[in-house]
């Protein structure tokens, strides 16, 4: 399984606007994606805006977004530079 730890650089964290970029390249995947605060609570389905915005995530603080299967590797990166973004 594939993850990347990003730190989320836009000041209003991952909502709204941001979080709605995440997970519609995050629904192109054909595997399953999932994103968590490190060190706090079970992973999120990545696909789900609901999920991701109910992370709470703010500037400064840090995501882990996993996938797992062929060409997961290209899609977090992608998905690292979308959370990662200012």
């Amino acid at each position: 399984m594939g993850e990347r730890k990003v730190t989320v650089s836009a000041e209003v964290g991952l909502h709204a606007r941001p979080a709605a970029t995440f997970v519609q390249r995050a629904k192109q995947a054909p595997m399953d994606i999932s994103v968590a605060r490190p060190h706090s609570g079970d992973p999120v389905n990545g696909k789900s805006i609901l999920a991701i915005m109910g992370l709470d995530v703010r500037q400064g603080e840090t995501v882990v977004i996993s996938a797992e299967g062929e060409g997961s590797e290209s899609i977090l990166d992608e998905l690292a530079e979308i959370a990662g973004a200012p």
